[in-house]
C-alpha cells in the first residue's frame, strides 16, 4: 500500500534525514520534504506518516537542548496553537487549493516586518504587543495540523524575538514537542491517518532521523551566531517559496 518502488523508500529516508536535521537546528528544511511526501503518498496520509517521525525527532532535540528553552515564549504561543488545531479540523473540507500560497504570503510578510525591524536596530513595539504571539500561535497550530508546516511560521516569530541561536533551537524544540504530541490523538482518532503500517515505516526510518539530528547539531555548532540568524532567514524564505508549488 505504501512502498511500491525504490523511489518510495529513498523519499522516506531522505525525509527522515531532513526532519532530524530540522529538529536540531536547521529550521524549516522539513518544508523541502513535505510537498514531495504529499505528492507521493497523498496529502492527509503523508501527514500521518510524518507526524510520528516529528515526534521522535522532537525527543532527540529536547534531550540535547532541554535547558536552553525560553518558556515565556512557549506559554504565549500554546493556547492559540491549540485553538488552531480545532480550527484546522473544522475547516478541513473547506480549505481552498490556494491555502499553501496564502500561508507563504503571510510568512513573507512576517519576514519583511522582521527585516525592517533589523534595519531600525531597535525593538518594535509590535513584537511585544499582546496580540502578536497569539496570531503566530494560531497560525502555527493551524498549519501544523493541516500539513506539519508550522516550521517557517515559528521561525519568523522566534527570529523576531531576537533569540540567540541555542535559545532559538531549544525554544522551538520544546514548543514542537508539546504541539506534536498533543496532535497525535487528533490524528489517530479524528483523521484516522496513523496506522500500524505507517508506524512500522516510522520505526524503520529511525536511523536516518538520528543521523539527521547529529548533522543538525554539528552544523549549529559550526555556524556563528550572526551567520546562523542569516541562515535561518534564508531557509525560511526558501521554505515559503516551496509553498507556492
Amino acid at each position: 500500500m505504501w512502498m511500491n518502488t525504490s523511489y518510495d523508500w529513498v523519499l522516506l529516508f531522505v525525509c527522515a534525514l531532513l526532519i532530524g536535521m530540522s529538529k536540531t537546528g536547521i529550521q524549516g528544511i522539513t518544508m523541502l520534504a513535505i510537498p514531495l511526501m504529499a505528492i507521493n503518498f497523498g496529502a492527509k496520509p503523508s501527514t500521518g506518516l510524518i507526524l510520528p517521525m516529528l515526534c521522535f525527532s522532537d525527543l532527540i532535540a529536547v534531550f540535547y537542548y532541554r535547558r536552553m528553552a525560553e518558556w515565556k515564549y512557549i506559554i504565549k504561543l500554546l493556547p492559540a496553537a491549540i485553538v488552531g488545531f480545532f480550527l484546522a479540523i473544522a475547516v478541513d473540507s473547506m480549505i481552498p487549493d490556494g491555502f499553501s500560497k496564502l500561508m507563504a504570503v503571510c510568512i513573507f510578510m512576517g519576514i519583511i516586518v522582521m527585516l525592517w525591524n533589523e534595519k531600525k536596530s531597535a525593538e518594535s513595539k509590535m513584537f511585544t504587543s499582546w496580540w502578536y504571539a497569539p496570531i503566530f500561535g494560531l497560525m502555527g497550530g493551524f498549519t501544523t495540523m493541516i500539513g506539519n508546516a508550522a516550521g517557517p511560521v515559528m521561525s519568523v516569530y522566534l527570529l523576531s524575538m531576537r533569540l540567540p541561536k541555542y535559545s532559538f533551537v531549544g525554544t522551538s524544540a520544546w514548543f514542537f514537542l508539546v504541539v506534536n504530541y498533543l496532535k497525535l490523538p487528533l490524528q489517530i482518532f479524528v483523521w484516522d491517518n496513523i496506522s500500524f503500517a505507517s508506524i512500522a515505516l516510522n520505526i524503520i526510518s529511525i536511523p536516518f532521523m538520528v543521523i539527521g539530528a547529529i548533522i543538525g547539531v554539528y552544523l549549529v555548532k559550526k555556524i556563528p551566531e550572526k551567520g546562523y540568524r542569516i541562515f535561518i532567514i534564508v531557509v525560511t524564505i526558501l521554505s515559503a517559496v516551496v509553498l507556492f508549488f
